[in-house]
């Protein structure tokens, strides 16, 4: 999302730190590479360094660790039950690096790589792949049966099979847009607001500092949000996979 000047969208474009290229294939480092590669970089030294005394009684980083893990964890047991422990490494790396990267994102003149439709629709991807593949390898050709809603006439069948597909497959549509279109309308408005302050001048410019200050409190609340939402969606298609209806 390329844009000009001043523009709000300005802050969504992608640039060329370090041009690449393999054959025809461009492979350029740029900064939503950079952000993506600095969001795993903090959530490692997050864990490990907060873990690393393992103290009986935990310091106020060793208690985020340890309250992140067990969140996600609980997150899983709650939507998934007992079935869904082997599953908590990805779940876990899918929230951190979610949520590590919308409040990176906060930061002023950071880049907030969950604005761009082709990272979200990536991650959701890799989630609906792995889903569909884990109920295959669960239950066979049996999955199939997901589509067809229980206890309905077989004369409903031609209707409603058609419909469960679909709702099916726009599941990684509707998981990356939720995300992607929340973190971009948010930047964007916190940028216009702030466009305002200098515009307004000393004696106005208070008014839209204050909906800036206060859009900046909410933003940080839909960051985590949006993580949370994307992650017990995947828990819950997770339970889908394993248990089906």
């Amino acid at each position: 999302m390329a844009a000009e000047g001043h523009s709000p969208l300005a802050q969504f474009e992608i640039k060329t730190l370090i041009p690449l290229k393999m054959g025809e294939i461009d492979v350029s480092f740029t900064n939503s590479a950079l952000f993506m590669t600095l969001t795993l970089v903090l959530v490692t030294l997050f864990l490990v360094l907060g873990m690393r005394q393992r103290a009986l009684v935990p310091g106020r980083w060793q208690s985020m660790a340890e309250l992140s893990y067990e969140f996600v964890a609980n997150m899983l047991r709650d939507n998934v039950g007992n079935d869904g422990r082997k599953y908590f490494p990805f779940v876990f790396s899918l929230f951190m690096f979610i949520l590590f990267g919308n409040m990176l994102g906060m930061i002023p003149y950071s880049f907030t790589f969950t604005s761009h439709i082709i990272v979200t629709f990536a991650l959701a991807a890799v989630v609906f792949i792995g889903v569909t593949v884990l109920g295959f390898v669960k239950h066979g050709f049996h999955f199939f049966s997901f589509f067809v809603p229980p206890g309905v006439s077989v004369a409903l069948w031609p209707l409603l099979i058609p419909i469960e597909i679909i709702s099916y497959l726009s599941r990684p549509v509707s998981l990356s847009v939720r995300l992607f279109a929340n973190m971009l309308a948010g930047h964007t408005l916190l940028k216009v607001f702030a466009g305002f302050i200098i515009s307004l001048g000393i004696y106005f410019g208070w008014v839209p500092l204050a909906f800036v200050v206060a859009l900046s409190g909410l933003e940080i609340l839909i960051a985590f949000l949006q993580a949370y939402v994307f992650t017990i969606l995947t828990c819950l298609y997770i339970n889908d996979a394993l248990h089906m209806h």
